[in-house]
């Protein structure tokens, strides 16, 4: 039975007839309980919390009126149906104002009032399932958002997660993590001929595949993909009282589960490396870099590769090394063609020295450098899959240091032919900026914006990071925010229509976030602003505003 019904009157006669006359199986309603006073049925509704209530106004005790008025007043949104005689007609009346869903006379019409139960019965289940929909809305909306600032938080375009995106009884500042990276082995030359369109299939089953391969129900993770075959998992933990107190152990086992999961459902292998924690935020983007080092220099096939303290020796033996293949990526990502030339020269000119000192061998650390290179060139696009084929093919034949150099200088000619063209990304920008505009009632994200412009997320994330000097998911909520304030205080419209003309569908949640940037609730904000309400500047500006920008 989904439905929960409790009937309610002081004659028991009647209290047996609602029993029997009512087909309630047959209607799916589980009958809980009958009482014969206002006291004992509040006694019912607390322990059994009844979706549907049979009830009558003139009891002993407490009334059917002051019943409804306990319930509601409790936070009940039980459904009331109140039986009432010819001359309590008025006091029904006032019944239904008080939130009573129908009202059936003495002597009951049991045909009549199976219908009604019938007709609220589903009433409650649309509700529900309503509710239900609205639930996994917000979950996922708030989910989402999560993970565009979490992706945020690992490149180290912020250091913090806005709290409201934390749980409710949770400061985010009281957060911190265990970090595991899960790299797709020989991801970038496997795909290489596969389309845009077969890569992002790919990458999205494994996305959904790592969201459901840890199976212990009390851990909170998240699932970040941060480029073409790599993921970030980020185990959330509590700094003063763990709900995890993670041990190496449970890191292996968690590590073999997403393998496992991976080759059992997308038949692809995966290499993974780890921190247990506990990281704190503002740590994040080094220990992601630091593991995405350690599986480019050390990893294998299908590996794990925990970072114990050996591996922070010989990370350190390596972090000089590979800071040398990182300038030229910053210099990619900066899109600034004379710091990756120049870190390409300084590359070729420290060979000696890294040879020396290398824990790899020159001939590894090379390889490894020109893969790194290229998957950020992908992310980047600043190739496409004929001339990234090319490279690869040059790669694959390349096994001394000298061929190894030649692939060096193929990538650095490609890269002085390459037009990092500032206008051009310039004028990107502001196309991404006026999409949002048009589009701050909906839900967009990175990836819409992405393919608007017709390049990669990774690609638009760094050009608009550089280009405003925030996130995208800052810049949103701010414009978000900056908008709701100026429609509260302008516009009589109310805090749901507000909240959803600028995105959020959810009320609790517009609010929530709301009153994180501005330290106030929108009805709060609103009172604090004394908007004009309805005046002829509040219409105006309400059918204007809207016209240009929602």
């Amino acid at each position: 039975m989904d439905i929960k019904a409790l009937l309610i009157d002081d004659e028991p006669l009647i209290l047996n007839h609602l029993k029997n006359a009512i087909p309630w199986s047959e209607l799916q309603i589980e009958l809980v309980g009958t009482a014969r006073n206002g006291v004992k049925g509040l006694e019912l509704v607390m322990e059994f919390e009844p979706d549907i209530i049979l009830c009558d106004i003139r009891m002993p005790l407490m009334d059917g009126l002051e019943f409804l008025q306990e319930i509601r007043k409790l936070g009940y949104e039980t459904e009331v149906i109140m039986l009432t005689g010819y001359q309590e007609f008025e006091y029904a009346r006032l019944a239904l104002k008080h939130g009573v869903k129908d009202y059936i006379l003495k002597p009951i019409n049991y045909t009549e009032l199976e219908a009604s139960i019938c007709k609220l019965a589903d009433a409650v289940r649309s509700q529900r399932s309503e509710k239900r929909l609205a639930e996994r809305q917000m979950k996922r909306m708030t989910g989402l958002a999560h993970e565009k600032m979490m992706f945020d938080v690992l490149m180290g375009f912020t250091a913090d997660v806005p709290r409201y995106l934390a749980a409710e009884d949770e400061q985010g500042d009281e957060l911190s993590y265990a970090l595991i990276l899960v790299d797709l082995d020989g991801y970038a030359q496997r795909t290489v001929s596969w389309t845009e369109q077969e890569r992002k299939l790919w990458n999205f089953a494994v996305r959904n595949v790592l969201q459901e391969a840890i199976p212990d129900k009390g851990l909170h993770y998240i699932v970040v993909q941060m480029r073409q075959g790599e993921w970030c998992v980020l185990l959330q933990l509590e700094r003063e009282r763990a709900r995890y107190a993670v041990t190496s152990e449970q890191m292996h086992e968690w590590a073999r589960q997403i393998q496992h999961a991976v080759r059992e459902h997308i038949k692809l292998t995966v290499s993974l490396s780890w921190d247990q924690g506990p990281i704190e935020i503002q740590a994040l983007s080094q220990t992601y870099m630091k593991l995405q080092r350690g599986l480019m220099l050390y990893a294998g096939h299908e590996q794990l590769l925990p970072f114990t303290e050996e591996e922070l020796a010989r990370d350190a033996a390596s972090v000089s090394e590979w800071q040398l293949v990182e300038e030229i990526t910053s210099g990619l990502k900066m899109y600034d063609k004379s710091k990756v030339e120049q870190g390409l020269e300084r590359l070729k000119a420290k060979l000696p020295l890294i040879s020396e000192h290398s824990a790899l061998g020159i001939e590894k650390f090379l390889q490894y450098g020109i893969i790194h290179l290229l998957r950020e060139m992908r992310e980047l696009d600043f190739m496409n899959s004929s001339e990234e084929g090319m490279m690869w093919q040059h790669l694959q034949h390349s096994h001394s240091v000298k061929d190894l150099l030649n692939v060096i200088t193929k990538l650095e000619s490609h890269i002085k032919e390459l037009e990092i063209n500032k206008k051009s990304s310039e004028l990107l920008m502001i196309s991404a900026g006026e999409y949002i505009q048009s589009n701050l009632s909906t839900d967009i994200g990175v990836d819409d914006i992405a393919n608007h412009l017709n390049i990669s997320s990774s690609y638009f994330s760094h050009l608009f990071k550089n280009h405003y000097g925030e996130t995208f998911v800052e810049y949103l909520r701010k414009q978000r925010m900056e908008l709701a304030k100026t429609m509260l205080r302008l516009t009589s419209r109310s805090v749901t229509e507000v909240g959803a003309l600028v995105g959020y569908s959810d009320r609790r949640y517009f609010s929530k976030v709301f009153q994180r940037y501005t330290g106030v609730t929108p009805t709060e904000y609103r009172e604090q602003e004394d908007p004009p309400g309805s005046s002829d500047e509040g219409n105006i500006y309400d059918a204007e505003k809207n016209k240009q920008q929602i």
